[in-house]
């Protein structure tokens, strides 16, 4: 196992096996995003992308009880400005179309409550396992905030009634409820959450990481497009995509009764 230091020791990288294991470490302060953790966690993703051994990026916070508890209130007032300050907020948005434009997936090891900007790292994750006594939800309105950017993938993943009552309320989800939601896709006892997350992480790893990039890519592509362009985006990325070597494999191991070998390209 390669341990790596991120952001002076608030973000630490791990690499095990084909797992890149990214960990927000400020436990004591409930895994809060100071701008460190948000330039850390960029930094770990551009590293697991640029690692051909990695095949699956897996995030998740110090401890046993909070997976991230949102922004660092602390620290954010800042002290460099309006416009500076403004555009250290701005990279809390750029975190979360990270998430989206890394090559390889992502799973949300939720091993405790996720909250405000936390539970929009849950959402910008491809997929999440969740212990069952995580809370989520987003009270920033209890402090006199609101949850604006991580509002946007709020919206991309609930219905506008249940997403407004989140944001207008701040109340809290039980992760049962965070379930039927479609906020995660796994809740689990605390004792089974790394057998969880490892059988699912597997099972990624284990895909033509090529044929995962490409179907990432144009899912996200998609999502935003009226249905007459979607379909006619996603007919050029069907083109792309039997074209791959590894469609090529993959039928032929599929007609010959034999796991595919991945060449992933």
């Amino acid at each position: 196992m390669e341990v790596v230091g991120e952001a002076a020791g608030e973000v630490r990288y791990e690499v095990q096996g084909a797992q890149a294991h990214l960990t927000i470490d400020r436990p004591k302060a409930r895994n809060a995003l100071s701008p460190a953790v948000v330039r850390g966690l960029i930094s770990g993703l551009e590293r697991a992308d640029a690692d051909a051994a990695v095949r699956v990026v897996v995030l998740t916070g110090a401890g046993e009880k909070v997976f991230c508890a949102g922004g660092d209130l602390g620290q954010m007032a800042g002290d460099e400005g309006f416009l500076s300050t403004h555009e250290g907020r701005r990279s809390y948005g750029k975190l979360l179309s990270r998430f989206q434009e890394a090559r390889k997936p992502t799973v949300a090891r939720v091993n405790g409550h996720a909250l405000a900007g936390g539970l929009g790292l849950v959402l910008a994750c491809d997929l999440a396992v969740a212990v069952e006594g995580a809370d989520f939800g987003t009270p920033e309105i209890d402090v006199g905030l609101f949850p604006m950017m991580m509002m946007a993938l709020l919206q991309r993943h609930v219905g506008r009634k249940r997403a407004l009552e989140l944001v207008l309320t701040g109340d809290r989800l039980p992760a049962r409820d965070a379930l039927a939601l479609g906020l995660v896709n796994r809740v689990v006892p605390a004792a089974e959450l790394d057998a969880a997350v490892g059988a699912l992480a597997g099972k990624l790893a284990g895909k033509s990481q090529a044929v995962l990039a490409l179907g990432r890519r144009a899912f996200f592509t998609a999502e935003d497009l009226p249905l007459p362009s979607a379909l006619e985006y996603l007919a050029s990325q069907l083109s792309l995509n039997v074209l791959a070597d590894d469609a090529g494999e993959g039928i032929s191991a599929f007609l010959e009764k034999r796991p595919p070998k991945w060449h992933d390209r």
